[in-house]
């Protein structure tokens, strides 16, 4: 009997495993409530203020008549046999400034003929400009020089001033050119200073006779 006794209430051994422990009651999961998310007002697209400019002016247009046409003739610089033969008379003491003077003027004197004018640029480093109109013109002069290849060429002017033209190329061709357009401007009739000019009607004013 105490055999049977000590069998039941005793703790099985052997196959049988551990004693299992009691699980705790866990609390239920709950949803947690949202958070909120931040919010940013949306971007507004804003246009750039105008800016103000002036109004631009108007080109001028360009005056009727105030075209002048301007036939070139000769344009250039002495002719270069005198730079030649003026070096080779320099090789001599009396020749070295006749061979200075033509090495100035080579370099720096040119002469512009035109249909309405003449132009000179000559002195140091060619600052030197004279200008005058066949109008101005009362005489023209000339010399050959280098066996006639060129010459020089003076112009007598109507106040008695002298405009020289060393050198010249061309210079009989260009003497007739300038005497032929002084002979045509001379012709040109000219108005007396602080009286208007008249155009021609064709009409001539009869004298009244005296009473």
């Amino acid at each position: 009997m105490t055999s049977a006794t000590d069998s039941n209430s005793g703790p099985a051994s052997g196959l049988d495993g551990p004693t299992p422990q009691p699980v705790e009651a866990q609390a239920p999961l709950t949803a947690s409530a949202p958070v909120p998310l931040a919010t940013y007002p949306a971007p507004v697209a804003t246009s750039p203020a105008p800016v103000a400019t002036a109004p631009s002016a108007p080109a001028p247009a360009p005056a009727s008549g105030t075209s002048i046409n301007e036939t070139v003739i000769y344009e250039g610089g002495p002719a270069l046999g005198d730079l030649i033969g003026n070096l080779l008379f320099g090789l001599t003491i009396i020749g070295i400034p006749f061979a200075v003077a033509a090495i100035v003027r080579a370099l720096w004197v040119r002469y512009r003929i035109t249909s309405r004018r003449i132009t000179v640029n000559g002195g140091w480093l060619g600052r030197d400009r004279t200008q005058v109109v066949y109008s101005q013109i009362r005489e023209v002069r000339s010399v050959p020089r280098g066996f006639g290849s060129w010459g020089d060429m003076v112009l007598v002017l109507d106040d008695g001033s002298r405009l020289e033209m060393r050198a010249m190329p061309r210079f009989r061709e260009l003497e007739a050119y300038i005497e032929e357009r002084r002979r045509s401007s001379a012709k040109t009739p000219k108005t007396p200073k602080g009286q208007p000019s008249r155009p021609n009607t064709g009409f001539t004013p009869q004298e009244r006779p005296s009473a």
